[in-house]
């Protein structure tokens, strides 16, 4: 089994990142009171809302904001290469990557028409789209430990500008194969476990993908530490959003989750520590058939199954709108009191 690199003082890169994972989420009890007892004082009947009072709460529990607002969300899009697209696990070839970045900056994407629809920020990350890591069914993805943790630090310009809601997409082809591979390490099974169509593969295409995921699992030879199957098996936009989602908890940025790829991301800090992604929230259950398994396996429940598989943040834009209107309905009803409303008898 290859090991990962560290320093003579034996410190690893790494070790700033298991700090943040495991370090004490703040304490918002007091706030969470305030909220729960706004909320049961709304005019409405009691749990009328449904979900939506759910998100407020969670929304308090993230933040300490009683009530809970959301101001400034954002959909961050990292873009990179995979070398496993060598293996013929794709419908579309490896310079689509670059073409789409360049179509997320024009406006030309699906992600730029849901964002200016719903009037939410977006920003795109170039993660060296022209340099793909390794090929994960023979070798591992990134070099060495410390370029991981230095492509997980780039994540946290993800939460920069005083973003106060965190949507994460991706866009990389051949990145369906990586996930199934991470979620297989992650969560145990086979390449025909967690593979499915992708870009849209079938047949002998879908039987290449299926036999690299096992490839790669023979290769990481039972690996269980999640940020070394990072290194090994990952890639680097999903490196950069286990990094953000480590930052906003940091920060006490709630972020919600887009698809299957960016769902692989929250697993590897799931992982990590118990409690290390309460700060997340999943926007769908992707057409991507190994996704509900996923869901399942980080006992997540998504907000929306629309029977998309797009990626780029599709899903999680579309989320955020029901996380603002969360947030917007318990702050702006008024009570039964301030609305001079008869209360439940």
């Amino acid at each position: 089994m290859t090991s990962s690199s560290s320093t003579a003082s034996d410190v690893s890169p790494f070790d700033d990142f298991r700090r943040l994972a495991n370090d004490a989420s703040p304490d918002h009890a007091s706030a969470l009171a305030r909220t729960r007892a706004r909320e049961a004082v709304l005019t409405k009947p009691a749990g009328s809302l449904g979900r939506l009072e759910a998100i407020a709460e969670w929304l308090t529990a993230v933040t300490g904001q009683a009530p809970p607002k959301v101001d400034r969300p954002r959909v961050v899009v990292f873009a990179a290469s995979h070398g496993v697209t060598d293996e013929g696990v794709s419908a579309f070839p490896s310079s689509v990557n670059a073409q789409m970045l360049k179509g997320f900056r024009d406006g030309t994407a699906a992600i730029n028409q849901i964002c200016a629809a719903a009037g939410i920020g977006l920003s795109a990350f170039d993660l060296a789209v022209e340099v793909p890591t390794g090929n994960i069914a023979v070798e591992d993805a990134f070099q060495s430990d410390r370029a991981t943790a230095a492509t997980m630090a780039f994540g946290l310009e993800a939460i920069a500008n005083g973003v106060d809601l965190l949507a994460l997409g991706e866009m990389g082809i051949g990145n369906t194969t990586v996930a199934a591979a991470i979620f297989a390490a992650l969560f145990g099974g086979t390449g025909a476990d967690w593979c499915g169509a992708g870009t849209g593969v079938s047949g002998e295409a879908l039987n290449r993908k299926i036999g690299v995921v096992d490839r790669v699992l023979a290769r990481l030879d039972g690996e269980r530490d999640p940020l070394v199957i990072l290194q090994r098996a990952g890639g680097r936009e999903i490196a950069a959003m286990a990094g953000a989602i480590l930052a906003a908890r940091s920060q006490k940025v709630p972020v919600i989750v887009d698809g299957f790829v960016a769902t692989s991301a929250a697993a590897i800090v799931h992982k990590m520590a118990p409690g290390a992604t309460a700060h997340c929230i999943y926007a769908h259950r992707s057409a991507e058939a190994a996704h509900a398994r996923a869901l399942d396996a980080l006992g997540a429940d998504p907000l929306l199954d629309l029977g998309m598989r797009l990626g780029e943040g599709t899903g999680a834009a579309l989320a955020i709108s029901i996380v603002r209107a969360a947030a917007a309905c318990h702050s702006g009803m008024g009570t039964f009191a301030e609305a001079g409303v008869d209360g439940p008898v």
